[in-house]
């Protein structure tokens, strides 16, 4: 491939970006709601709790930090955990039950009525982001779903689906990305009142 036609995709690719991120104020109402989710659970001694696979799963991790170590200021730690990242819970459970519920058995065991649980997934389709938001509502947290396309069945379990409708995983990660950041800011801003 040459350069001019490597210098176009990228031209396209960054289109497609700008495209796709204009039209997400649709989910400022729906972002407003999961801050004041989020802020009402730690308030009440509650947490944030992320998930997904893939890019989604690194997208967890790198929002979890956010809440726990800062975003932009300095401030006191938040409580929030990715269930991404212990090997040993991950590879015992996917051995011994299979891979659909290693999150919804994390939720039983990790978590309670007084926490938002959020699931990441493009499709909206991965069985063990939907069993284990099924897993969050029979408990009592708040379950919200970032997600993509269509929505898949995720937008129809979660209380709360954020849905950017797009067909495209990488942009729909970038969007959930760049939402994930403003409501680490919009936390940054609460704690500096």
């Amino acid at each position: 491939m040459s350069q001019p036609d490597l210098a176009l995709s990228f031209e396209q690719n960054l289109e497609r970006h700008i495209e796709l991120f204009k039209t997400l104020d649709i989910h400022k109402p729906q972002l407003l709601t999961l801050v004041e989710q989020c802020k009402q659970a730690i308030d009440n001694g509650g947490k944030i709790v992320f998930f997904g696979n893939g890019g989604s799963a690194a997208d967890s991790q790198h929002l979890a930090a956010e809440f726990v170590v800062r975003f932009k200021n300095d401030r006191r730690a938040l409580p929030a955990i990715a269930f991404t990242t212990d090997t040993s819970i991950l590879t015992a459970h996917a051995n011994d039950y299979g891979f659909d519920t290693v999150f919804a058995r994390q939720v039983q065991g990790l978590c309670s009525n007084k926490d938002v649980v959020i699931g990441i997934s493009t499709s909206g389709k991965s069985p063990n982001v939907n069993l284990a938001l099924e897993a969050a509502n029979e408990m009592g947290a708040y379950s919200v779903a970032f997600t993509g396309r269509d929505g898949g069945l995720v937008k129809d379990i979660a209380q709360l689906a954020i849905v950017v409708n797009h067909p495209e995983t990488a942009r729909i990660q970038e969007a959930h990305l760049f939402m994930g950041h403003w409501v680490c800011e919009a936390f940054d801003l609460l704690l500096a009142e």
